[in-house]
C-alpha cells in the first residue's frame, strides 16, 4: 500500500469511527432526555448535598422517568417499596458502601466519552479517570479499600465471548493493580497467553487479597480466583460469568449460559457451594444478563431490563437455594448495592 493510499485509508477509518461515536452520543442523549423529561413514575425526594441517608439502604440507579432518571437513589433496606431518595450523580453503573461510592458514567457530547468517578460518603468527589468504552460492571470490597471496574473496549457484540473488555482493580487510597490482562492466567495449570483472553465482573473476598472474576479464552468462560499480591488468575470452573461472592464467603453466584451452542445466549443464575462443589441452578425463566448481588446470605438480587419501556429496568429477588422462583423487589431500578 502506497503512503498516499495509507493516509486516505486512515482518514476514512477515522471518519467512520468519529461518525459512529457522534451517532451513539446523539441516540443515547435523545433517549436519556426523553426519559428524564417524562412524568415521574415514583414518589421521590431529593437530598442535598449528595450524601447517602443514614441507616441500612439499598443504593441503585434510578430508572423511573422524571427529573431523577439515571441518578443515584436509595430506599430503606427494610422498606424497598417506600419513597426513594435521589441523592447522587447520573451513573450507568453505581456501587456504594457506607464510606465510598463509585459511579461509571457516560459523558454525552459531540463525541461521547466514558468516565469513572469515586465519591466520599458526604458526596465529595475524590478522584475521576477515563474509561476506554461503555461501562459494564463495578464493585467495591466490603472494607471500602478495593475498587474494580469493567468497561467495553470495542463495539463488538456482547452476548458471546467475542468482545473486548478492560477490567482494572485499584486501592481507593493507594496502589493501582492495573488491568487483569497483565496478570498470569492459568487454566488446568497451563499459562494462557492467547490474545483472545478477556476478564470481567470482579467480586471481592474479605481478606484484602482474594477476588473472583470471569476469565474467557478459546470460546470458554471460566470462574477464576484472583490473587492480588501474586498477580495470578486461576480457572476453577468452566461455564460461569459475572460472579458474586456470598457475604459469608461460602458460595458464589454467577450467570450460566443454558444455550451455549445457540446464536443468542439464555442465562440463568446458579450458585456454587465451595465446600461440596454442588452447583444449584435457580428457577428463573427470563434470561438474566446481570451480575447478581447478595441481599443477605439467603437471597440474591438482580436486574432485568424492561421489554416494553426502553431505558427502564426492575430489580428482582430470588432465594439462593433454588427453593422458589423470583419475585419483583424494586421497580424502576438498576445496579443495586446493599449499604448497612
Amino acid at each position: 500500500m502506497s503512503p498516499r493510499v495509507r493516509r486516505w485509508s486512515l482518514a476514512a477509518i477515522t471518519v467512520l469511527l468519529l461518525g459512529g461515536a457522534i451517532a451513539y452520543g446523539a441516540v443515547a442523549f435523545a433517549d436519556y432526555q426523553a426519559r428524564a423529561g417524562a412524568p415521574s413514575e415514583v414518589a421521590a425526594t431529593t437530598a442535598s448535598p449528595s450524601a447517602l441517608p443514614a441507616g441500612p439502604r439499598l443504593v441503585f440507579r434510578n430508572t423511573a422517568s422524571g427529573k431523577g432518571y439515571g441518578l443515584v437513589a436509595s430506599v430503606p433496606l427494610d422498606d424497598p417499596s417506600g419513597e426513594r431518595t435521589v441523592s447522587g450523580p447520573a451513573c450507568d453503573r453505581v456501587y456504594a458502601t457506607r464510606e465510598v461510592e463509585t459511579c461509571l458514567h457516560t459523558d454525552r457530547g459531540v463525541v461521547t466519552t466514558f468516565t469513572e468517578t469515586l465519591y466520599a460518603a458526604d458526596g465529595k468527589e475524590l478522584k475521576s479517570w477515563p474509561l476506554p468504552g461503555v461501562p459494564s460492571r463495578t464493585r467495591i470490597s466490603a472494607d471500602s479499600k478495593l475498587i474494580a471496574q469493567t468497561s467495553f473496549v470495542t463495539g463488538e457484540a456482547y452476548g458471546t465471548v467475542a468482545f473486548s473488555t478492560q477490567t482494572t482493580i485499584s486501592r481507593v487510597n493507594g496502589a493501582d493493580y492495573g488491568s487483569l490482562e497483565d496478570f498470569t492466567f492459568l487454566v488446568d495449570g497451563q499459562k494462557v497467553t492467547a490474545p483472545d483472553r478477556n476478564f470481567w465482573g470482579v467480586t471481592f473476598a474479605d481478606d484484602g487479597n482474594t477476588f473472583y472474576a470471569t476469565g474467557a479464552t478459546a470460546h470458554h468462560t471460566y470462574l477464576v480466583r484472583g490473587n492480588l499480591r501474586g498477580r495470578t488468575l486461576v480457572a476453577i470452573k468452566d461455564g460461569a460469568e459475572c460472579p458474586s461472592l456470598s457475604p459469608d464467603g461460602s458460595r458464589v453466584a454467577y450467570k450460566k449460559n443454558l444455550t451455549p451452542d445457540a446464536a443468542s445466549p439464555h442465562w440463568t443464575l446458579a450458585v456454587l457451594d465451595f465446600a461440596s462443589g454442588v452447583e444449584t441452578r435457580l428457577p428463573i425463566e427470563q434470561s438474566v444478563d446481570d451480575q447478581a448481588l447478595w441481599l443477605d446470605d439467603g437471597t440474591l438480587l438482580y436486574g432485568l431490563a424492561s421489554t416494553t419501556a426502553p431505558g427502564d429496568s426492575d430489580i428482582y429477588s430470588v432465594p439462593a437455594d433454588g427453593s422458589a422462583g423470583p419475585t419483583l423487589y424494586l421497580r424502576h431500578a438498576w445496579s443495586p448495592s446493599v449499604v448497612r
